[in-house]
Formats: C-alpha cells, structure tokens, sequence
C-alpha cells in the first residue's frame, strides 16, 4: 500500500491523521463497470468520439498494462497501455488516465503514471505516446521531440502529441500515421452465427 498524502508546514512533513492509503494493482474484471463509470466523470459522453479512441475500439490493452488504483476497495484510479504502430515503429499509447475528483490530492496520477511507464520499460517495451498536456507530462518525460513527423488518424492538437523512449532511439525515423496494433477483442458466438456456420 502507498500513501503519499503529505503537507509540508514550517520545516516539517505530517501525514493527516484520516489520510487514506491506495493500492495500485493489475485491472481486474470487476473494475470494468467501475471504471467505465469514472471515465465518464471526468471525460464526459463525448469520450468515445475522441480521436485517440479509434486507436483503443474493439482492440485489448498491452499485456499486463492496464491497471487500478483503489482506495479501502473502491476504485478511484485507472491507467491503461495500448500496442501501436507509430510510423513503422512499435510503441504503446498510454491513455485514458482517469482520476476520481475526490481522490486526487493524493498523488495517484503520478503514481498512476510512474507504475505504468515502469511496468511498460521491465517488460522490454521501447517507447510510450499519448496525446495530452505537455507542462503535466513532461515531468514523466514526454517530449514533442521526435513527433514531429507522426500523426493521429483524425483531428488533434499537434502541440499535444508527446513521446517517451524507454530505449534509446526507439522512435527514430518514426514517420507516418499511428495506428492500433494490439490484439482484438474476441467477439462472443452468437446462436445466429452457429446457424449460418451450418
């Protein structure tokens, strides 16, 4: 369990008597509702629409990076890494990231991020982009360097295409459109298509 809920005052760090711990964990089943429910909180309805989205629709998250974060077994956090091809290179598209309002004085979207982009890097993965705010990313490392010659399929802001390499030219010569790379969610056999299939 992390706590990273701190005020500094005169010199000295106390912890809040009250201050709630988290967990940062692998994505479970469960968390599906839960984390559908927040992604509308803070991105609203129009959230599917997004450009990165066509990126996401119908495909499955990059082995063993999704993830959530719970407060006393209530999810209040998500992050999740997806395979793309970025311009004839293998990368991940991080993204959603999700924080429940009430939950984020305590740190979890770095932490959130930290996890995530560690996780990415121990499992050999070369390099993370996502479409967001340069000032708040950059802290982690994403830079619009190298990006420059990479694009979404659909309209955004150019300014907010960032990169991290995890390994040293990773995205050199990256070029082109990105595009989803991961598996495909498997569709369930409906009764209608056994028919068909006889």
């Amino acid at each position: 369990m992390t706590n990273l809920h701190e005020t500094a005052t005169n010199n000295t760090v106390a912890l809040p008597i009250a201050a709630p711990s988290y967990e940062i964990r692998a994505e479970r089943g469960s968390d599906v509702a839960a984390r559908e429910s927040l992604l509308d909180v803070c991105f609203g309805a129009s959230r599917h629409a997004r450009t990165c989205q066509r990126l996401r629709d119908g495909r499955l998250p990059a082995e063993g990076l999704a993830f959530s974060a719970v407060v006393q077994g209530r999810l209040v956090g998500t992050i999740r890494l997806w395979h793309v091809d970025a311009g004839g290179r293998a990368a991940l598209m991080l993204g959603p990231l999700a924080v429940d309002p009430g939950a984020r004085d305590l740190g979890l979207g770095a932490a959130l991020m930290n996890h995530a982009i560690a996780e990415a890097s121990a499992r050999g993965h070369g390099a993370i982009v996502l479409l967001g705010d340069a000032p708040y990313y950059a802290r982690f490392g994403f830079m619009p360097r190298k990006m420059t010659d990479l694009a979404l399929p659909g309209p955004f802001e150019r300014d907010r295409l960032l990169g991290l390499e995890l390994k040293p030219g990773a995205l050199d010569g990256a070029r082109g459109i990105i595009f989803g790379s991961g598996k495909w969610v498997r569709k369930a056999v409906e009764p209608a298509d056994l028919a068909h299939a006889a």
